[in-house]
Order: C-alpha cells, then structure tokens, then sequence
C-alpha cells in the first residue's frame, strides 16, 4: 500500500521560509518522483515542484522556480521541499504526490496515482 505524509505547512510572514516534507511509503520499486502540488482558494491546482530517486533531478513551476529548494532522502524516501522568500500568492493548500509510470520528471497531478493529504501553508503580508 502506498502512502504519502505530507507535513510542515504553517503560518509564516512575506519573505520568510518554509520547508515542507513527504514521507513515502510502498514506492520503493525501481526509480520514483515525488512532486508538490498546490492550490488557492479560487484557483486551480498548480505543480510546484518534482524530484526524482534515481537521479535527484528536479523540475519547478513558473510560479516557484528560482527561489526553492527540493531535496530526497531515498534511505528515508522522504522528499523536502525548502522554501524561501515567501510571497502572498505561495498562500494554498500544499500537497505531495507519488506513484507516476517510470518514475519521470512531471509537474502534472494526473501522472500520479497516489496523493498526500496536504498542509497549509499561509502567507501572511
């Protein structure tokens, strides 16, 4: 059984940093990604970011890019997402997903099969 954890959400001010992570169990066969997804209230739900196990590469939204870090732990299959320099739009419902074919590189929700229950994350101006 799959099962992805996602934690690390919380109330934080403009300009200010975060670091969320998911936990992963059941993808341990062959190469996996994990990816973080977010939505606004009012708005549709937007990649922010995927890491693979095998490799460690790394792909980022528009949104996000150049201002996060995302990192894995394969011993832990814990994947980290650090992120910085906080804005107001970054406000959403943060969650991670796990379980796409080959594990490859995609910021797509329907490429995944398996999703965490998702954290907060509040951007206060």
């Amino acid at each position: 059984e799959v099962q992805l954890q996602a934690s690390g959400g919380g109330l934080v001010q403009a300009g200010g940093y975060l670091r969320l992570s998911c936990g992963a169990s059941g993808l341990t066969r062959g190469d996996y990604a994990i990816a973080w997804f977010r939505q606004a209230p009012g708005k549709e739900r937007e990649g922010v970011a995927c890491i693979t196990s095998g490799g460690g590469k790394a792909l980022w939204g528009d949104a996000v890019e150049g201002r996060n870090a995302i990192h894995i732990d394969n011993a832990k299959n814990t994947a980290t997402l650090q992120m910085t320099s906080l804005r107001s739009e970054d406000t959403g419902t943060y969650y991670c997903a796990g379980g796409n074919k080959f594990g490859m590189l995609t910021i797509i929700w329907g490429d995944y099969a398996y999703w965490g229950q998702g954290t907060q994350v509040t951007v206060s101006s």
